[in-house]
C-alpha cells in the first residue's frame, strides 16, 4: 500500500517479562484495598473511593516493533493524571492518521468488575496473569502491527482501516468479568472484520479515478504529504476531500479515510513501474547520470536566470529522458527548474540593487566633488594671473571651452556687482 516494500515485524514480550525469569523487568506496586474502597456506602460515587483508586495496570504495545510488555502506575501519586505514567500513547488520542513515535500505545486494564451477584468489586493482577493476558493478545497485536502501512523510505507509520479494526479487538481482549467462584476470565479473542465505514483511500481512488490528480506520478514526497496532510473547515479531511472540494463532489457522511500518504505513494509507485521515483534536485546533484546530463544541456556562459519557459520545458524533457535511460523517474522537475532560476534571477537581482547603490554612494561623492572643485576654480579665476583657460582646464580635468563659459558668469557677476 505504501509503494516501498517494508518488512514487518513479529508480535514478542520483551525480554524479561516471563515466569521463568521471576518477571525481572516489572515490580507491580498495588494500593492495599483500604486505600481503594473510600466508603462504598456513599451518597455520591465520588466518595467512594480512596487515594488508590487512581491506580492502573497497563498492557504496552509498541506498533514500530511488536513488542508486548505490561507495568502497572504510582497509586501514591493521588489525583494526578495517569496518562505521565504511561509509556506511551493512548490509542483515543491520536486520530486515525499517522502515528507518533516513538509508536507506543497503553491500554488501562479496568479494575473494578461486577460479579454474578451484582457486586461491584476491586481486581488487581499478578504478574502471571498479566503475562497471560500479554501471551493471550500476542495474535491481536500481530494483526495490528502486520496492517499497519509503513510509508516511504523511513517506514512512517499509519493506520490502515484494518489495523484499527484489530486494535479494537486488541482492546476489548483486555477486559475481563469474574465468574462465580471469582476467577478472572477474560474475553475471548476475536478477528472481527473491517467494518464498511472504515474506508482505505487506495479503494476510495480505485473506485474515483476521474478524480485523481495525473501530478500525483511525479509529485515529491513533500507534495504528496502536504496533499495528504490536506485540513478543511468543514467535510472530509486528507486525500478524499482535497480530491472532490475543487470537484464539487460531496461525500456521504459517516465515513473514516485510512491511508492518505500510502494510497499517495502506491499511486506515484503503480506510476513509475519498475523505475524508482527520485527527486530531481537529488539526482541531478548527485548522480552520475544527473550531473553528467546538466553539464551536457548547459550552454557555455548561458545561466538560467535568461532562461524563458519554452527553454526549461526543454530542459525538462532533456532530463526526464536521460533519468528514463538511468532507470529513474524525476519527481518536482518543473518546479525544481523553476526554482533554480528564480534563485539564479534573485542572485542578479542583488547584483543590479548592489550596484546602484554602489552608484548612488558614487554619485553623492561626485556631487561633493565638484563643489570642492568648483569653489576652488572659482578661486583660482579670480587670481586674473595671466594663465589661459586652456592651462587651468587641464589642472581641473575640464574641457577649456567650459572654463571660458565658467569665467565669463564669474566676470558677469562681478559686472553686476559693481553696478549695484
Amino acid at each position: 500500500m505504501s509503494g516501498t516494500e517494508h518488512s514487518k515485524p513479529a508480535a514478542h514480550l520483551v525480554v524479561g517479562y516471563s515466569p521463568q525469569d521471576g518477571f525481572v523487568a516489572v515490580q507491580l506496586n498495588p494500593p492495599p484495598a483500604e486505600y481503594v474502597w473510600h466508603d462504598r456506602q456513599a451518597e455520591h460515587r465520588e466518595e467512594r473511593y480512596g487515594p488508590g483508586n487512581g491506580y492502573h495496570q497497563w498492557l504496552a504495545v509498541d506498533a514500530a516493533t511488536g513488542a508486548v510488555w505490561f507495568g502497572d502506575t504510582d497509586w501514591r501519586t493521588g489525583g494526578e493524571d495517569a496518562g505521565s505514567w504511561l509509556p506511551g500513547h493512548r490509542r483515543a488520542t491520536v486520530g486515525d492518521g499517522a502515528l507518533p513515535s516513538p509508536a507506543v500505545f497503553a491500554i488501562l486494564l479496568t479494575h473494578r468488575a461486577v460479579d454474578e451477584r451484582g457486586s461491584e468489586t476491586w481486581r488487581f493482577f499478578t504478574a502471571e496473569e498479566l503475562h497471560a493476558l500479554a501471551r493471550r493478545t500476542l495474535p491481536l497485536v500481530q494483526r495490528v502491527i502486520g496492517s499497519l502501512h509503513r510509508v516511504g523510505p523511513d517506514a512512517d507509520l499509519e493506520w490502515s482501516a484494518e489495523a484499527a479494526t484489530a486494535w479494537v479487538d486488541l482492546e476489548q481482549a483486555c477486559r475481563y468479568t469474574l465468574d462465580a467462584g471469582g476467577a478472572v476470565a477474560w474475553a475471548e479473542p476475536r478477528m472481527s472484520p473491517v467494518p464498511a465505514w472504515r474506508v482505505e483511500v487506495a479503494d476510495f481512488l480505485d473506485r474515483n479515478p476521474e478524480l485523481c490528480d495525473p501530478a500525483w506520478a511525479t509529485a515529491t514526497d513533500a507534495e504528496l504529504d502536504a496533499y495528504a496532510a490536506y485540513r478543511p473547515d468543514s467535510g472530509y479531511a486528507g486525500v478524499p476531500g482535497r480530491m472532490c472540494a475543487p470537484a464539487g463532489v460531496r461525500i456521504e457522511e459517516g465515513y473514516t479515510f485510512y491511508g492518505h500518504r500510502a494510497a499517495l505513494y502506491a499511486y506515484r509507485a503503480a506510476a513509475c513501474g519498475d523505475r524508482a521515483p527520485v527527486e530531481a534536485g537529488l539526482w541531478l546533484r548527485t548522480s552520475d547520470a544527473g550531473r553528467s546530463s546538466w553539464e551536457g544541456a548547459k550552454v557555455v556562459g548561458a545561466s538560467l536566470a535568461d532562461a524563458p519557459d519554452c527553454v526549461l520545458d526543454h530542459l525538462a524533457e532533456t532530463f526526464r529522458g536521460a533519468a528514463a535511460d538511468d532507470g529513474v523517474v524525476l519527481t518536482g522537475l518543473p518546479a525544481y527548474l523553476r526554482q533554480q532560476r528564480a534563485e539564479e534571477r534573485e542572485a542578479v537581482d542583488d547584483t543590479l540593487a548592489a550596484t546602484g547603490e554602489e552608484l548612488k554612494r558614487l554619485e553623492e561623492l561626485l556631487k561633493e566633488v565638484r563643489l570642492i572643485r568648483n569653489t576652488v576654480l572659482t578661486r583660482v579665476l579670480s587670481w586674473t594671473d595671466g594663465r589661459d583657460d586652456e592651462v587651468i582646464a587641464g589642472l581641473a580635468a575640464m574641457s577649456p571651452a567650459a572654463v571660458a563659459e565658467w569665467r565669463e558668469r564669474l566676470t558677469a557677476d562681478r559686472g553686476a556687482g559693481s553696478e549695484a
